[in-house]
């Protein structure tokens, strides 16, 4: 037997809000979170070529935790305890009655806890430290966010990390969405989390020469390369008969899953390989390219991306790929890695629910090679019944969500 699957809850932690209310507002009115660093020091900002990112501005961890539990939390597991809660309380979820053990939590991260990496390699390598805290190894680790979100909750189900580079929210959000339609799991807490703005991070992107000096630009003329983002998102999974039963709101149902593998090189994105992730979404969702409205694109700013993105769009869906409204939130949010598909996946199911498509802000002219409707700078209204969630990650992996209007 397989079960409908329902979004009844989410949670936001972003660059423009801290909270759901205010993450969609933002979005809505085109409101950019690109700035310089202030995360790394004036110093270290100075080397950098590149000097703008999307930073999760003011967050006190101590308006959420307790000292005791700090030690314990990397910043990258506290923006996922924190949009966890907000989606749970949101959902007016508990869990008595053996549902804990009926949940999962599954969350995705693509490079972890970095900031006590970083901390912690600077006080080996330059403080020569003879001892570290004996609880770096579990605050660094990539399932830490799955962990504490289970903890924090008292989750008892299947609980992991997923960790696919630039896809890790939207494979564990489509995994906790297969979990579910299968009856593996009543519930899911599902999501991803970034926070990887420090200086060696930084300095690494540099290398690869893909950011951007000013802004992001996506499938614009003229575009510069993405600007590193951070964050985290975590949605609220269940099966339809759960959530009816229980008059739980349900913003959106989720329909389809799609995944596919470049297999090909390690940074160029692959025109097919997206194709079929998208092919995929439609055929588990049982939709025909016709019925789908709104694409949210993975959108990175990178000339090579946004233009094969284009082109893959154009092929899954034929002559309806010029009818369909592609935006993409990068443009404000900056590109925050695992955690940009749950981003995103938000921003889709809030698009649907009130029927506003989020505009592709730094908009300036179009690009010949990318030549679809891409929401320029202002949001529109829409009636949407359905939208496709996109990610496309370096290793060639792809992850491309459904998601209907309930």
């Amino acid at each position: 037997m397989t079960h409908r699957v329902v979004v009844t809850g989410v949670g936001v932690v972003s660059p423009i809000g801290q909270n759901l209310p205010a993450f969609w507002s933002n979005l809505k009115e085109g409101v950019c979170g690109i700035a310089p660093s202030t995360l790394v020091s004036p110093d270290q900002l100075a080397t950098l070529a590149n000097k703008v990112v999307a930073e999760v501005k003011d967050f006190d961890p101590k308006q959420h935790f307790e000292d005791r539990q700090l030690v314990t939390l990397d910043r990258v597991s506290q923006f996922a305890v924190v949009a966890a809660r907000e989606a749970i309380a949101r959902a007016g979820l508990s869990f008595g009655d053996g549902l804990a053990e009926r949940t999962a939590t599954i969350i995705g991260t693509g490079a972890g806890g970095q900031n006590t990496i970083e901390d912690n390699y600077r006080r080996v390598f330059v403080e020569n430290a003879k001892r570290l805290h004996p609880l770096v190894i579990p605050k660094l680790m990539a399932n830490a966010p799955a962990s504490q979100v289970s903890m924090d909750r008292g989750l008892r189900g299947p609980a992991f990390g997923v960790v696919s580079a630039c896809a890790s929210a939207t494979h564990a959000i489509g995994l906790a969405f297969h979990l579910v339609r299968s009856g593996g799991a009543t519930c899911a807490v599902t999501g991803g989390a970034e926070a990887c703005i420090t200086f060696g991070t930084l300095k690494s992107w540099e290398a690869l020469r893909v950011t951007a000096p000013d802004t992001c630009r996506p499938f614009s003329l003229g575009r510069k390369g993405l600007v590193l983002g951070e964050g985290a998102a975590v949605a609220v999974l269940e099966t339809l008969e759960h959530a009816s039963k229980r008059g739980a709101p349900i913003l959106a149902e989720v329909v389809g899953f799609g995944m596919s593998s470049d297999a090909g090189d390690l940074l160029s994105p692959d025109e097919d390989g997206m194709l079929r992730a998208i092919r995929a979404a439609l055929e588990d969702g049982k939709l025909a390219p016709d019925a789908v409205q709104h694409i949210n694109a993975h959108g990175t700013g990178t000339a090579t991306n946004d233009e094969i993105e284009t082109r893959a769009i154009k092929r899954a869906f034929g002559a309806h790929a010029k009818k369909l409204a592609v935006s993409s939130n990068k443009s404000m949010l900056g590109h925050s890695l695992g955690a940009a598909g749950s981003l995103e996946f938000v921003a889709t199911v809030m698009a649907i629910k009130e029927g506003i498509v989020p505009p592709t802000v730094n908009y300036r002219e179009p690009d010949p090679a990318c030549d679809l409707d891409y929401v320029p700078n202002k949001a529109r209204p829409l009636k949407i019944d359905a939208a496709l969630s996109n990610s496309f990650a370096f290793g060639g992996l792809n992850a491309v969500l459904a998601v209907k209007r309930f």
